[in-house]
């Protein structure tokens, strides 16, 4: 099937998913071509881009439900977001992932729960953003470390300390943020760095004294900063100069403030 164009008169030729050209003549829906609901090169359910086949449902959604069974995957992953809801169901197995993340996007909540543990991270990351928080429990130990983010930036608080011991520093992090003062003691002694500035920065200034030998910089430097005065003794001598510029500062301001130095060890 051709099309002129009117912007400049070349004759552009349509293909179907298949690499055919598409012919309208033969279309199951070429009665919708005198409404200007479909068209070659814009509207077209058996095109091969993805934009004209949305295209051709948005103007005809009611066309599908019985485009859910299509060959052609990109078909079936547009058809799947203007399908009434009831139907989505057969789509939960389908063999491509697109089909399936454009299923997760408008799958009833209550029926997600049946993709947590699909094959493919970005339908997985997606239930993770919109399953319910109490059916969070089954994606915590989630094969990927993105999904596992997700899940603890919105598990329930007192699930947290299933995740305290994740392999990835970057979901201890998002539990660190988010743990209790029961857990972050316990979090203020994790292997990685960056978890244990993030414990420290939340953790009352009383509890960093048993801290303050911490093997990175960076967490003695926010110890000094935040630790009461009265404590900063052994960080006057520490090894880090930018450590030991902080610590003095603080000393400093308590002279100013207050008379004679309370920075002991």
């Amino acid at each position: 099937m051709t099309e002129p164009q009117a912007s400049t008169g070349v004759i552009t030729e349509t293909l179907d998913w298949t690499g055919r050209p598409i012919d309208c003549a033969a279309c199951p829906h070429r009665e919708r071509l005198a409404s200007q609901r479909c068209g070659p090169s814009w509207s077209c359910m058996q095109d091969r881009y993805a934009p004209r086949i949305d295209r051709f449902f948005a103007l005809n959604p009611e066309c599908a439900n019985d485009a859910l069974t299509h060959s052609y995957f990109e078909v079936r992953a547009v058809a799947a977001r203007h399908a009434d809801l009831f139907h989505l169901a057969r789509l939960l197995s389908d063999p491509d992932e697109t089909v399936r993340w454009s299923v997760a996007q408008r799958l009833p909540i209550t029926q997600l729960h049946k993709l947590s543990h699909d094959p493919d991270r970005e339908v997985r990351i997606r239930v993770a953003s919109r399953i319910r928080a109490g059916d969070l429990f089954a994606m915590i130990h989630d094969p990927d470390y993105y999904v596992r983010q997700i899940v603890a930036k919105r598990l329930a608080p007192g699930l947290l300390p299933l995740m305290a011991a994740d392999p990835e520093a970057e979901v201890r992090k998002v539990v660190a943020h988010r743990a209790d003062s029961t857990l972050l003691p316990r979090m203020a002694r994790d292997p990685d760095p960056a978890v244990r500035l993030v414990t420290i920065e939340r953790l009352p200034p009383a509890q960093l004294v048993a801290l303050r030998s911490d093997p990175d910089w960076r967490v003695r430097y926010e110890i000094a900063r935040r630790i009461p005065v009265d404590a900063l003794g052994a960080l006057l001598s520490d090894d880090d100069a930018e450590v030991r510029r902080m610590a003095q500062l603080r000393c400093d301001a308590a002279l100013d403030e207050a008379g004679p130095s309370r920075c002991v060890s």
